[in-house]
């Protein structure tokens, strides 16, 4: 039997395997000296370089993200308790450089844990998705515009159940824009650790509609001392409407992942445009009751409503197989 023939009985089977791994079952010659996989119909091919068939090792990656999180709570909130109980003023240098350090927790954690692990080579692996940007204009257009058309959503609801037009953002598209630009690098303080270390492992071990839910809520967590700092828009916001965006927003985020042969710069970019378009229209409640309260505004309620609407298609239609790690 030929390669391309097993290799499509594999397929059609849901079985994702390499050309090479399929050439060695017929002869055990390589069919090419690259590790890289074939994409074959519409699904992407994402996390070619992690492999690990037997159960015992299903079980010590999914140990490693465990691990992963733990570290990751333990580096941010060390970073960031000092400023939020007011041992450093917001009005000093160290909080600026403090806050930075801890956003980039994930990043760093991540990297240390490959390193340790996977050594230099599995470094490199993990920081080239960040330079992935070989992928269809459409997922650029998908990751700028996704919650410019949420909010257009809860512009049009608001009126619907309301009776008016909600309140809107004064930003300029160009403040916007340039934003954008400014903050994509530094999302690789988070993606590379949610997107780039834990997602392709949970995924391995539950596929990518559950790990992107998983996932979201350990990310909406690691957020919470955010809450209890003054003078940012979340300061006694409703932290449970808040997550439950954040998981949706995971979900979503999972999914241009996934379609994108694992790009990190597309969640990067999606993750900043997110920041910078949500205030199109602004959610916060301006007399906030708490940080665990469920009294949030409407715009607040209605935009959980729109992100799950999106989110749940995304579940649905969520590649299904399970990466081999």
């Amino acid at each position: 039997m030929g390669v391309d023939i097993v290799y499509s009985e594999l397929f059609e089977r849901g079985d994702w395997v390499s050309r090479e791994t399929v050439n060695r079952t017929n002869d055990q010659k390589p069919f090419c000296q690259s590790h890289r996989y074939s994409r074959v119909g519409q699904r992407p091919n994402v996390e070619a370089g992690l492999h690990r068939n037997s159960r015992g090792d299903s079980r010590r990656g999914s140990h490693t993200v465990l691990l992963f999180f733990v570290l990751t709570y333990i580096f941010t909130w060390t970073c960031w308790l000092p400023v939020v109980t007011g041992r450093i003023s917001t009005t000093r240098p160290a909080f600026g450089f403090l806050w930075l350090l801890g956003v980039f927790g994930p990043a760093a954690v991540a990297v240390g844990l490959t390193a340790g692990r996977e050594g230099n080579r599995g470094v490199r692996a993990l920081l080239a998705k960040i330079f992935l940007a070989d992928v269809g204009a459409r997922w650029y257009i998908f990751a700028i515009t996704y919650m410019v058309a949420i909010k257009l959503a809860v512009a049009v609801l608001f009126r619907i159940v309301i009776g008016q037009w909600p309140r809107f953002g004064t930003e300029s598209i160009m403040l916007m824009l340039g934003g954008m630009l400014a903050s994509t690098p530094v999302q690789a303080g988070e993606e590379i650790g949610w997107r780039g270390f834990a997602l392709p492992r949970l995924a391995a071990r539950m596929g990518f509609a559950r790990a992107s839910l998983l996932l979201g809520i350990v990310w909406a967590g690691w957020h919470i001392p955010q809450f209890f700092l003054a003078g940012v828009d979340t300061y006694r916001q409703s932290f449970p409407i808040w997550a439950i965006e954040v998981v949706a927003i995971s979900v979503a985020l999972a999914w241009l992942y996934s379609h994108t042969n694992g790009s990190l710069l597309l969640v990067m970019v999606m993750h900043s445009a997110i920041n910078n378009t949500k205030d199109i229209v602004p959610a916060g409640d301006p007399s906030p009751s708490g940080v665990m309260s469920l009294h949030a505004s409407a715009a607040m309620y209605l935009t959980a409503i729109c992100l799950w609407g999106a989110a749940t298609y995304f579940l649905i239609r969520m590649p299904r197989r399970k990466l081999s790690l």
